[in-house]
C-alpha cells in the first residue's frame, strides 16, 4: 500500500531506521523531530496518515494531534510513546487520535496497524461532504447538526460516532464493534463513555420522530431512519 505519512521522532536514530523501513515498503515517508515544525509540514505534505511521538521538543504530540484536528478532522493519527499510564492513554483517545502504541514495537506491528487505518473508508456523500439524516443536514468536516435552522456543533467522537451509525443503519451494530471503531478498544471505561454519547446523539436527534436509536439488548444497537 503505498501512502504518504507525516512520521515525527525526535529519536534520530530510531527515526531513520523507521523511516528507511516504512519507505523499503513503498511508502512516502516525511519525517519531523521538532514538534515546533510539524503543522507546517502536514499543511505542506498533505499525509495520508500521521504517525506522533509524544515526547518532541517544543510541542508534544497530543498539542499536535489537537492542532491537526482543528485543520483536518479525517486524517488517522497513530501516537507512539513510552508512556504506560491510563491516563496518557484516554488523553491521546481523546484528543482524536486513532491508535496508541507503547514503545518499543515491532515495524510490522506500525505497518498493520497503519494498513487498516488507511482502508477505512471517509464517508462523502458530495462534494459538500454533508450527510442528510432524517430531517437533519449533517456537515461532517464542520461537525455541525442542523435542523429548521437550528445547528448543534458536535464534539469529535459524537460526529465519529454518528456516521458511523448512519452509515450501518438498518444493520444491527455490535457493541463491541462500535467501541473498537471509535475508541479502538472495548475496555469498561470505553463502554460507559458510550452509553454517555449514545444518550446525547438520541437528544440530538429527538426532533425528527422517525430517526431511532434502538437498544437491541445484550448486542448492540440499531440505528433506524
Amino acid at each position: 500500500m503505498s501512502a504518504k505519512i507525516l512520521y515525527v521522532e525526535d529519536e534520530l536514530f530510531l527515526g531513520k531506521i523507521v523511516k528507511e523501513t516504512l519507505e523499503s515498503r513503498c511508502f512516502e515517508v516525511f519525517m519531523e523531530y521538532d514538534g515546533a515544525c510539524v503543522i507546517d509540514a502536514f499543511k505542506k505534505y498533505d499525509p495520508d496518515i500521521c504517525v506522533l511521538d509524544i515526547m518532541l521538543p517544543n510541542k508534544s504530540g497530543f498539542e499536535l494531534a489537537k492542532e491537526i484536528r482543528n485543520i483536518n478532522q479525517h486524517v488517522p493519527i497513530i501516537f507512539l510513546t513510552a508512556k504506560t499510564q491510563t491516563e496518557d492513554v484516554v488523553n491521546g483517545f481523546t484528543l482524536g487520535g486513532n491508535d496508541y502504541i507503547r514503545k518499543p514495537f515491532s515495524m510490522e506491528e506500525l505497518i498493520v496497524r497503519m494498513e487498516n487505518l488507511l482502508k477505512v473508508k471517509k464517508p462523502v456523500v458530495n462534494g459538500n461532504d454533508e450527510l442528510y439524516i432524517g430531517r437533519y443536514r449533517f456537515q461532517q468536516q464542520r461537525q455541525v447538526l442542523e435542523i429548521d435552522g437550528r445547528q448543534k456543533k458536535l464534539s469529535y467522537r459524537e460526529a465519529e460516532l454518528l456516521k458511523f451509525l448512519y452509515l450501518n443503519k438498518e444493520d444491527i451494530i455490535n457493541r463491541r464493534e462500535l467501541l473498537n471503531h471509535i475508541w479502538k478498544n472495548d475496555s469498561f471505561f470505553n463502554s460507559r463513555n458510550l452509553d454517555v454519547y449514545i444518550t446525547k446523539l438520541r437528544g440530538y436527534l429527538k426532533d425528527d420522530s422517525k430517526i431511532e436509536i434502538i437498544t437491541i439488548k445484550g448486542v448492540g444497537y440499531r440505528f433506524v431512519v
